[in-house]
């Protein structure tokens, strides 16, 4: 297996976890979704934002193409990032809809890589500090972050009664295979 066929089923699994997420969110009233819970980005609603505002940060660093990957309002006009906490879009319908257009985006993107292209190098910008490193390793750190924060959201979900079920890789694997 090459990196291109990890980094395409993480895509895929990316896609398949967001779907489960935002199904059981999406049953959850709008105080319940930005109730503080004590997370990383205050609420579920505040880490689902995270998500996706870092999921366009970096994928306008993978592509070179920082206007498509930008945040938008509702209008389609441009969001300038203050903080990775900043709330993009306080209408859960908005947020599910540009989390869908997201994934989507990701998903035609590691199927436009290669590995050559992985071989080579990202400079970009964080923090006011130029950083270079190996694709290889920013593309792993995107999904290990969808990862972390996904599974922030299933604690807080379980803590509230809600089972968001099985959400190991294999499972999808298992999902996703033909009855025989």
């Amino acid at each position: 297996m090459s990196w291109v066929d990890q980094y395409r089923a993480l895509a895929r699994y990316n896609l398949w976890m967001n779907d489960k997420l935002y199904a059981l969110v999406g049953k959850l009233d709008d105080a319940e979704r930005k109730r503080d819970r004590g997370a990383f980005f205050r609420s579920i609603h505040g880490t689902l934002n995270h998500l996706l505002l870092a999921d366009r940060r970096w994928m306008g660093r993978f592509t070179g193409d920082e206007e498509r990957f930008a945040v938008r309002d509702a209008s389609g006009r441009a969001i300038e990032i203050t903080s990775l906490s900043q709330e993009l879009y306080a209408d859960f319908d908005d947020l599910s809809r540009e989390r869908a257009r997201t994934d989507a985006d990701i998903l035609a993107w590691v199927h436009q890589i290669d590995e050559q292209a992985l071989s080579g190098d990202l400079t970009f910008t964080r923090g006011g500090t130029v950083l270079t490193q190996p694709l290889w390793w920013t593309v792993g750190h995107f999904f290990n972050h969808q990862t972390h924060h996904r599974g922030q959201v299933t604690t807080l979900l379980t803590q509230m009664g809600i089972d968001p079920g099985v959400t190991d890789l294999f499972a999808m694997q298992v999902e996703e295979k033909p009855a025989p």
